[in-house]
C-alpha cells in the first residue's frame, strides 16, 4: 500500500464519519410522517391541547399542543436537512451544474472537485458554521420559544445548524484527501464514477 492510497483511505474514513449522522437522521422521516397524520387528525377533531404534565421537559415544556406537533414536524425536517447535507455530498448526490465534468478524465475530475471543495465548500462551512454559533447563543440566552403556544427551547434545534456544517466540513476534508490521492497517483486507475458512495 502506497502513501497515496493511504491518503485516499483516510479520506474515505473521514467521508464516512461525516456522512453517518445523515444516514441516521433519515429515520426521522418515519416519526415526521406520523406527526403529520396526528396533526391532520387532531385538526379535523379541533383538538388544541393534547396532553399536560407537571415536569418541565426540554423542547415541550409542560404541555403538548397541536401547534407543538406542527412545529415539531419542521424541527425534524431541519435536522434531516442539516445532517443530510454531508450524506448527500458523501454519496455524490449533491447538485452539480457543470457542462464539462463528464468529459474529463479521472484526474481532471479530481482537480475540478478539489478546487470546488477548497475554494467554495470549506470556506462556506467555516463562515456559516462560525456565524451560526452566535445565532444559537442568542437563542439560548434569551430562552427563545414559540410565540404560539408551541415548542420551547428553540436553541436545541438551532444547534443543529453549526453541527450540520461541522459534519459537512469533515466530509469536505475527506473528499479533498481523496482528490489529492487521485491527482498525485502515478498511474491513476479509472475509478467508478461514484466510488465515493460509501456513506
Amino acid at each position: 500500500m502506497t502513501s497515496r492510497s493511504r491518503l485516499e483511505r483516510v479520506g474515505h474514513a473521514l467521508v464516512q464519519t461525516g456522512a453517518w449522522p445523515g444516514r441516521a437522521a433519515a429515520w426521522l422521516l418515519l416519526p415526521m410522517i406520523a406527526l403529520v397524520l396526528v396533526a391532520v387528525i387532531g385538526s379535523l377533531m379541533h383538538v388544541g391541547q393534547i396532553a399536560t404534565w407537571q415536569t418541565d421537559l426540554p423542547l415541550f415544556g409542560t404541555e403538548l399542543t397541536l401547534t407543538g406537533l406542527a412545529e415539531l414536524q419542521w424541527h425534524l425536517l431541519a435536522i434531516i436537512i442539516m445532517l443530510g447535507m454531508s450524506y448527500a455530498l458523501a454519496r455524490d448526490q449533491h447538485v452539480r451544474v457543470d457542462l464539462v465534468y463528464d468529459k474529463l478524465s479521472t484526474r481532471g475530475r479530481a482537480v475540478l472537485d478539489l478546487l470546488g471543495d477548497v475554494i467554495f465548500l470549506l470556506p462556506f462551512c467555516v463562515i456559516i458554521g462560525w456565524l451560526s454559533l452566535s445565532f444559537v447563543e442568542f437563542s439560548f440566552n434569551t430562552g427563545e420559544r414559540s410565540d404560539y403556544g408551541g415548542l420551547t427551547d428553540r436553541s436545541l434545534i438551532k444547534a443543529f445548524l453549526p453541527l450540520g456544517f461541522v459534519f459537512l466540513g469533515i466530509t469536505g476534508i475527506g473528499r479533498i484527501l481523496i482528490h489529492l490521492g487521485r491527482i498525485f497517483s502515478p498511474a491513476p486507475a479509472e475509478h467508478p464514477e461514484h466510488e465515493d458512495r460509501n456513506g
